[in-house]
Parts: structure tokens; C-alpha cells; sequence
């Protein structure tokens, strides 16, 4: 198999609020070469690299939002983060765990900070991933995958290279713990300093990477710093991680969706008319009630 090479490597942009609890750089869409349709499945990628938020006694986070055609991914690296919606779901996200919300056919939500971690105050850091839904799947039922550090699978690098925890896909003979719609491999590779980890997906798949923590060297050569995005060329399948320092790395690589994306805001369908519909049906109520 031949080595897949790096198409860019993408700073941070300069930070701006979600509501007043999320502090994110956003990485998809950005620029010609990180829009919806080049990153797909990844139709959204917004960042809060760590932070830290002071003590109160009144929860930051985002007020009641409706979603449709996509399901949002939140991955918790530090802080807790409650969320509610209008199915009646909700629950929190600890440090380590991933809450896969299916918004499908249509949910308002609202997320949090968790009230002990506002009180307390700490240091935050978060990936929120949209995850674009095939037309046949865009109006089905909302549903939650909600997992805890410890519901997720990890596989053992071997010389004490640190450990791939597998959110969705596989790695190597280690099956994810999310189920998805379309082929996605999710993971957070942790590398010990020197270690290394190497990755293998189908070439037509876009892939990429986010550095959480640390620092790496990607196939031996180009040097990654903590909070650089990286994106491979659609050629080749295989890379290699080396951490320069003590490192958290998450791993993206999807089939893409080829057909027609028409998004505006937090609605993602196939057609102008289908945003028209999705846009009408929340403004007569039909994506239920919650209270903000």
C-alpha cells in the first residue's frame, strides 16, 4: 500500500463564542479546500481548544437550537457538558466520553456546561463534529449514542506507544463502539512521547487529523503542533503518527456522500426545497417543544 501524503496543514483561526460556553476555532467549512462537500462525511468541525472558564453559579452554554439532516458529535477532552432536547433525551458528557446525537428528521437541543464543573470552574476543551446524513437517512428517527470514556474501545499500541481509542470505525482488529449510517472511522489516538501508530483507509476517503495535545511528526517528516488540523490527499492509504511529545491525536476518514448539500444554519439537506421544508416545519412548531 502506498504512504497517503499530507494536502495541507491548517492553523487555528481566530476564536469566536458559540452562546457564551463554547470558545471554538472552526476548521469545516473554511476556505475552498475544507468546505462541506471536499471534507464529506465531515460537513462541521468546530474546536474549543482548552480554555479556562472561572467559577459561576449560572451555566454557560447554548440556549434551545433546532437540528436536522446531520448528526452532531461532541467529544469531551475536559469539562462536563449537559444537554437536553425536545424528545424528551439528555444526560452528560464527562471527560473522555462522546455524545452522538442523530438530529435526523428534526430535534431542538440545548447544551450546557454541567452545573458542578460551572461552580467550579476548570479548564474546557471539546470537538463538536456534524456528521452529514445520506438522503434516504435524513428524515428517520432521532436517536442518541451516549458513551462514557469507559464504553469506548481501545486498542493497545504495541512498545508502550500509548493507545488508539476507537469511537467509530476500526483500528486495525478493534471495532468501534458508535454505530453510523456511512463507513467513518472516529478516533483519539494517545501516544507516549516517541511513540508511533500508523493508520491505514481507502483512498477516496478524505481524511484528517486534529492535534488535541502534545505535538506530532506525520510519515516521518512534517511537524504538527498542538491545535494544527491536517488534512490528506485522496491518494494512498496508509500514514504514520510519531509523537514529539506526550500527544492526543484525533483521527477522521470517511466515505464521502456524493450528493447535492444545501445547508443554511443548523439545517443540512439535499435540496433548496428540503431546507425550505425543514425551515418551515420548526417555524410551525413541528420539532416539538423544549424549554430554554
Amino acid at each position: 500500500m502506498s504512504t497517503k501524503n499530507i494536502e495541507l496543514v491548517a492553523e487555528p483561526r481566530a476564536p469566536h463564542f458559540v452562546g457564551d460556553g463554547f470558545r471554538v476555532h472552526n476548521f469545516i467549512p473554511s476556505g475552498f479546500r475544507l468546505d462541506m462537500e471536499r471534507m464529506s462525511p465531515f460537513i462541521m468541525l468546530d474546536y474549543n481548544s482548552k480554555f479556562y472558564f472561572p467559577p459561576t453559579d449560572t451555566p454557560r452554554g447554548v440556549g434551545v437550537h433546532p437540528h436536522r439532516g446531520f448528526e452532531t458529535v461532541t467529544i469531551a477532552y475536559k469539562g462536563k457538558v449537559a444537554h437536553h432536547d425536545s424528545s424528551g433525551g439528555g444526560g452528560v458528557i464527562g471527560e473522555g466520553g462522546v455524545q452522538w446525537m442523530t438530529a435526523a428528521s428534526g430535534v431542538l437541543h440545548k447544551e450546557y456546561h454541567e452545573e458542578e464543573f460551572s461552580k467550579a470552574g476548570g479548564d474546557f476543551q471539546m470537538v463538536q463534529l456534524w456528521v452529514n446524513l445520506p438522503a434516504k437517512d435524513k428524515m428517520s428517527q432521532p436517536k442518541y449514542q451516549a458513551l462514557s470514556a469507559e464504553d469506548i474501545n481501545i486498542h493497545e499500541l504495541p512498545e508502550n506507544s500509548g493507545t488508539v481509542e476507537v469511537i467509530a470505525g476500526r483500528y486495525k482488529d478493534t471495532k468501534g463502539s458508535a454505530s453510523t449510517f456511512t463507513p467513518v472511522h472516529m478516533m483519539n489516538a494517545k501516544l507516549n512521547k516517541g511513540g508511533t501508530a500508523d493508520f491505514s483507509f481507502p483512498e477516496n476517503y478524505n481524511t484528517c487529523l486534529l492535534v488535541i495535545e502534545g505535538s506530532i511528526t506525520v510519515n516521518g517528516t512534517e511537524q504538527v503542533p498542538t491545535d494544527n488540523f491536517v488534512l490528506f490527499e485522496n491518494e494512498g492509504e496508509t500514514f504514520t503518527v510519531e509523537a514529539t511529545e506526550n500527544a492526543v491525536v484525533l483521527v477522521l476518514s470517511g466515505e464521502p456522500i456524493n450528493e447535492p448539500i444545501a445547508a443554511q444554519g443548523p439545517f443540512v439537506m439535499n435540496t433548496r426545497e428540503e431546507l425550505m421544508q425543514a425551515i418551515n416545519d420548526f417555524n410551525m412548531g413541528k420539532f416539538g417543544y423544549l424549554e430554554d
